[in-house]
């Protein structure tokens, strides 16, 4: 079967708190692991109305605690606001405590607006992403003899790296150092196919990696049938609409028309975001997910989903699962 796993934004609602918002993210991590999702990773975003996931490495220790055998990731850690060798740290001291069950996903966005960079760097702009990850990558690799600089612990952790990106740039860097791969298409699809097709052309095998691994984030909204998720997948439409018009705000209630909400122009600019978003019951499910993986080949699909109600998020998440098997015959 196809792997599915879970990105996690901490997202909460409009009426709702952020320490709501936490407690559906520990509840989705814990049914996940029930239904047999493979990761549940967190993303990296500051100052984001409806965004909790601002200290990533704090929720991730959150989840891993609370669970005991999906694995725990950074989708991702956005590197370029940090430096490598507090993150070779965090990193070390969650896989000591987890063994085997962290992921390390790493983007070079800042995941923020150009003033809140500014306040999250303090005015301090690093080297080059693939220098920050060389440097990183070095702090978590076996301690060399006179060695006097130690990430502790960190040092010899052996803990998957992922490179994130949703531009052809990041396909020829994940290729270059032969890591696996995850694309954005949950939100930038437009460079998916060439992305891809660059990766694994490019791919040159590691010690980590002997053939290109594709990660592929979808959005979708699942509900018991086709009207009810169409209805719930509103809330996602209008948080897109928030970003386009700069008007971020909380997760909003779902709405009948989405007519009286955007204009023409603002639904085509919000369908070109959302172009592989799957919205259905189960059998809309299928064919939607089918689709993806036929077009793109991908080896894991990684699910952003996102309901109003928090028991409609888990039955989302829960639907598809339960949908997987059919997902993987197709494939």
């Amino acid at each position: 079967m196809i792997p599915l796993s879970i990105l996690d934004l901490a997202t909460y609602r409009q009426g709702g708190t952020i320490a709501q918002g936490f407690d559906t993210s520990l509840q989705l991590a814990q049914a996940a692991e029930r239904w047999g999702y493979k990761r549940y990773w967190i993303a990296e975003h500051h100052n984001l109305e409806g965004v909790g996931s601002s200290a990533t490495v704090v929720l991730m220790a959150h989840i891993a605690a609370h669970t005991k055998t999906i694995r725990v990731g950074s989708g991702g850690i956005m590197l370029p606001n940090h430096r490598p060798f507090v993150v070779a740290e965090q990193i070390g001291t969650l896989e000591t405590l987890h063994p085997g069950r962290i992921d390390l996903g790493l983007g070079r966005a800042p995941g923020s607006d150009l003033q809140t960079l500014i306040a999250v760097r303090g005015g301090r702009f690093d080297p080059e992403f693939d220098g920050q990850v060389a440097e990183l990558m070095a702090y978590l690799a076996p301690e060399q003899p006179g060695q006097t600089l130690k990430a502790i612990p960190g040092a010899g952790i052996d803990v998957p790296i992922w490179i994130l990106g949703s531009s052809t740039w990041s396909a020829h860097f994940a290729a270059a150092i032969g890591r696996p791969y995850a694309f954005a298409a949950h939100f930038a699809p437009g460079e998916l196919m060439q992305a891809l097709e660059i990766y694994r052309r490019e791919f040159k095998p590691s010690k980590q990696l002997d053939k290109p691994y594709v990660m592929v984030g979808v959005p979708a909204l699942a509900a018991d049938d086709d009207e009810k998720a169409d209805y719930l997948a509103t809330s996602m439409y209008q948080r897109f609409l928030g970003i386009i018009r700069n008007e971020r705000k909380p997760l909003p209630p779902p709405v009948k028309d989405m007519s009286k909400v955007w204009s023409e122009q603002e639904r085509a600019v919000v369908a070109d975001r959302l172009a592989i978003m799957v919205v259905g019951g189960p059998d809309r499910v299928v064919q939607g997910f089918n689709e993806i993986v036929r077009a793109t080949g991908a080896d894991e699909l990684i699910v952003v989903s996102d309901a109003y109600e928090p028991g409609d998020r888990l039955r989302s998440y829960e639907i598809i699962a339960s949908v997987r098997e059919r997902i993987a015959a197709s494939r």
